[in-house]
């Protein structure tokens, strides 16, 4: 009984989500990003509004965002656009999961 009861929380917390996922972001999480790549990627995209060092200026600071949100959610923000004046950015799939990469990096 408590294994059933295990196997469906687990059905509900892992399973579900990763099903709903679409295939750009199922694909960006699957793919072994570079930090290196993601920081060049960040400073040329991203360090405009959030600061060279993520510090934040007219975007958040970004220091610990992994800690805030899941790669998943973190994708959603990038290529949303959904908070102004954040604009819409899909990078393909490997540059994505190197911007990833540099996020996790951030103290």
């Amino acid at each position: 009984m408590a294994v059933a009861a295990v196997a469906c929380i687990l059905l509900v917390l892992v399973v579900l989500p990763v099903a709903r996922m679409d295939p750009y972001t199922r694909q960006t999480i699957d793919l072994t990003g570079s930090a290196g790549n993601g920081g060049r990627l960040f400073r040329l995209n991203c360090a405009g509004c959030h600061g060279l060092a993520a510090q934040g200026l007219v975007g958040p600071n970004l220091h610990g965002v992994d800690r805030r949100k899941s790669d998943r959610q973190l994708i959603e923000q990038v290529v949303s656009g959904r908070t102004p004046p954040m604009p819409r950015f899909q990078p393909d799939p490997q540059a994505m999961a190197d911007l990833l990469a540099f996020l996790h990096t951030l103290p």
